[in-house]
C-alpha cells in the first residue's frame, strides 16, 4: 500500500503557541493525516495539546520521537537555535520535514539538508507561511497567467508594533551576546517570508543587495533573564536590489511600525498591470488583493475565488490557521503525490537564508554584495 492511500503520521516536535493556533489546526482541518505524537521538554504543555488535538502519544525527548518508526513526517516547531540538528535528524531517519524559520542560520547548512533530502527522496516544507495565504495563491495564479505582464519592481514590507513597547519581552535572542555590535534580528526573524514571496512573485531571485539595519529602541525587557537590557539587535532594516531577471526590488522589516499586524504588503508592478496583497488582519478581514491595468490605473479590490480556501475557510477567519491549513494541506498533498513538486522548500530557504546572510554583509561592509555569496569575491 503506497502512501497515497493512507492517512499520514505526523509528530510534532514543540508545544509552543504557534503549534497551537497554527501547525495544530491545519493538520486536524486535513483529514489525509494524523498528528500522532508530540514531543515538549515541558511535558505539562506536551500533555495539554495533545489533549486538546488528541494526540495518543507524548514525549519529553525530540529524539525519542524522531526514532519512531512509524511516522511519515516530522514537524519542527521549536526555537530557532534548534531547528537544523532536528531536522538533519528528522531526514536522516528518513521522514519528511516541515520545519519552521530558519532551518539553520548560514545559508549552506540549510542548502547541506535541502540536498539531503534530496538524496532520501524526501519532502521538505519550510514554515513562509505568508505564501499560502488565499490572496498571495490568487495574486501568484494571476502572475503565472500574465497579468502583469514583465515584471518590473517588487516592494515588499513585513513590520508590525510587536515590540514598540520595551517591557515586551523578548524572545530567541542571545542575551549573552556582544551588545557593541548590531545584530540580526527583524532582517531574519520577520523579514524572510517577504523575501520567500519577492522570489515567488518575480519568478527569480535576488542577484545584488544593499541594505542597512538600525537599533531604534537599545533597552528592552528578555525573556530568558526577566530583565531589562541593553539589546543592540536590529529592530529595523530595509534593503534595495536587482533580480537576476532584471527586476528591482526592496524589502523592508520591522517589529516597531505602528498599524500593521501581521503586517505583510507585496506590491509587483509589471509592464501590464499591478497587484498590491495586503495581509494585515484589519476590520476583522485577515487579507486583501488589489489590482491595476495599464488601461486602468486606479486600484480595485478582488474579490478572492473560493478555491484558493482551505475547507470551510474565509477572510473572516484568523489569519494564523487561514494560511497554516493551506500550508499543512500542501505539505500532505507533496507528501502524499497528490500534487507534483514540492514548493516552499529547504532549498527556497537556502536562498532566502543567503539573501539575508547577503544584506546582513552589505550592511557591515557599507556596499553592494552580490549573490551568490560564494562567487561574491570578498569575505
Amino acid at each position: 500500500m503506497s502512501i497515497r492511500d493512507s492517512v499520514v503520521q505526523v509528530g510534532l516536535l514543540g508545544a509552543g503557541a504557534w503549534a497551537q493556533f497554527a501547525h495544530l489546526p491545519g493538520y486536524t482541518r486535513d483529514p489525509r493525516c494524523k498528528v500522532v505524537a508530540i514531543a515538549d521538554p515541558v511535558r505539562e504543555r506536551a500533555e495539554a495539546f495533545a489533549k486538546e488535538f488528541n494526540i495518543p502519544r507524548v514525549y519529553t525527548s525530540h529524539e525519542e520521537l524522531i526514532a519512531r518508526h512509524d511516522l511519515d513526517a516530522v514537524d519542527v516547531c521549536t526555537p530557532s537555535a534548534t531547528h537544523f540538528a532536528l531536522s538533519w535528524a528528522a531526514l536522516e531517519s528518513g521522514k519528511h520535514v516541515l520545519c519552521e524559520k530558519p532551518v539553520a542560520y548560514d545559508y549552506q547548512d540549510t542548502r547541506r539538508a535541502a540536498a539531503l533530502a534530496v538524496s532520501k527522496g524526501l519532502k521538505t516544507k519550510v514554515g513562509f507561511t505568508f505564501r499560502y495565504s488565499p490572496a498571495m495563491r490568487y495574486m501568484k495564479s494571476l502572475i503565472d497567467e500574465g497579468f502583469i505582464g514583465e515584471p518590473f519592481i517588487f516592494n515588499g514590507y513585513e513590520q508590525n508594533s510587536q515590540w514598540l513597547d520595551p517591557q515586551n519581552p523578548l524572545r530567541q535572542v542571545d542575551h549573552t551576546a556582544d551588545q557593541s555590535i548590531i545584530h540580526v534580528s527583524s532582517l531574519e526573524g520577520y523579514g524572510a517570508p517577504i523575501m520567500d514571496i519577492g522570489h515567488l512573485c518575480m519568478g527569480s531571485r535576488f542577484a545584488q543587495v544593499v541594505g542597512t539595519m538600525k537599533n531604534f529602541i537599545p533597552e528592552r525587557m528578555v525573556r530568558a533573564t526577566g530583565t531589562m537590557m541593553r539589546m543592540n539587535i536590529d529592530d529595523g532594516d530595509i534593503f534595495i536590489g536587482e533580480f537576476a531577471n532584471g527586476a528591482i526590488g526592496s524589502i523592508q522589516t520591522s517589529f516597531v511600525t505602528v498599524g500593521n499586524y501581521p503586517g505583510i504588503e507585496a506590491r509587483v508592478y509589471g509592464r501590464k498591470g499591478a497587484l498590491i496583497c495586503r495581509m494585515v488582519e484589519e476590520n476583522g478581514i485577515a487579507e486583501t488583493l488589489k489590482a491595476a491595468s495599464a488601461d486602468s490605473v486606479e486600484f480595485k479590490e478582488l474579490e478572492i475565488p473560493q478555491q484558493f480556501y482551505p475547507t470551510g475557510g474565509s477572510a473572516r477567519e484568523s489569519w494564523r490557521s487561514l494560511f497554516y491549513a493551506n500550508l499543512t494541506h500542501s505539505f500532505i498533498s507533496e507528501i502524499r503525490g497528490d500534487v507534483a513538486g514540492n514548493e516552499g522548500n529547504f532549498e527556497d530557504a537556502a536562498h532566502v537564508q543567503e539573501l539575508i546572510n547577503a544584506v546582513e554583509k552589505s550592511f557591515r561592509q557599507r556596499r553592494w554584495v552580490t549573490i551568490p555569496l560564494d562567487a561574491d569575491g570578498t569575505t
